[in-house]
């Protein structure tokens, strides 16, 4: 009885909590100092159209980079926690991974059609990051959803992790050079202006936030797409 009623007043507390804060919010009209600059600042000194993409690879890049390592822990962290060594491919263990059952032709069919648009449209996110809405983080998360439809369509589907693990660690060193380049050839670590800005809105320009774009992308795939093959049944 006492465990229910201790319940109950945890649950009306936290309902009583939200509630305040949803009665209290109010929309802002207009952004914030802060928030102005930016968005004068990232056309101005970065030629970059997405005001975010500029934020996160240029002026916050030294955050993003952590952001990405802690992300590399994890999947390391989970490699070793959930690391197996390989199934034999012939014996008892491979009679039992025999045993899976597959997926039905449905699902099998919709992954051919579906990874290589997906594909597309995650190298779509990334190169066109500088652009329109999208960039590295958002782009290497749909390349990991196709490498989820291959595991799920096909249980036998083994991912390599030797081969994501240096293409990561590839991206993540091509990434620290670039940055290394900007302290360099121009104003500090990370500074996109190591290549010209180009036509302001243009495929090409922005200096070097579609390079970082790309890597970052290929490194957070990369990352994702070894924790979904880790944790796998």
């Amino acid at each position: 009885m006492i465990r229910r009623l201790s319940i109950i007043v945890a649950i009306v507390s936290f309902g009583l909590a939200l509630a305040s804060i949803v009665i209290g919010y109010t929309e802002q009209q207009a952004p914030r100092p802060l928030a102005k600059s930016y968005i004068r600042l990232v056309p101005q000194e970065l030629g970059a159209p997405n005001v975010i993409t500029g934020i996160l690879l240029t002026y916050r890049a030294f955050d993003t980079l952590g952001e990405v390592a802690v992300l590399f822990m994890v999947a390391v962290s989970a490699g070793l926690v959930l690391g197996r060594e390989r199934l034999p491919r012939n014996g008892p263990l491979a009679d039992r991974v025999d045993e899976v059952r597959p997926s039905s032709e449905i699902v099998q069919t919709g992954t051919q059609v579906l990874v290589p648009l997906i594909s597309i449209f995650a190298a779509y996110i990334i190169m066109n990051g500088h652009l329109t809405a999208g960039g590295g983080f958002q782009g290497g998360a749909v390349i990991a959803s196709g490498v989820l439809l291959m595991l799920l369509a096909y249980p036998h589907y083994q991912p390599d992790p030797e081969f994501l693990s240096i293409t990561e660690s590839v991206a993540g060193a091509l990434f620290i050079l670039v940055g290394l380049a900007g302290l360099i050839a121009a104003g500090g670590f990370l500074d996109n202006r190591i290549l010209p800005l180009g036509q302001f809105g243009a495929f090409f320009s922005a200096g070097a936030i579609p390079v970082l774009s790309a890597l970052l992308g290929i490194k957070v795939g990369c990352e994702l797409s070894v924790l979904l093959e880790r944790f796998r049944p």
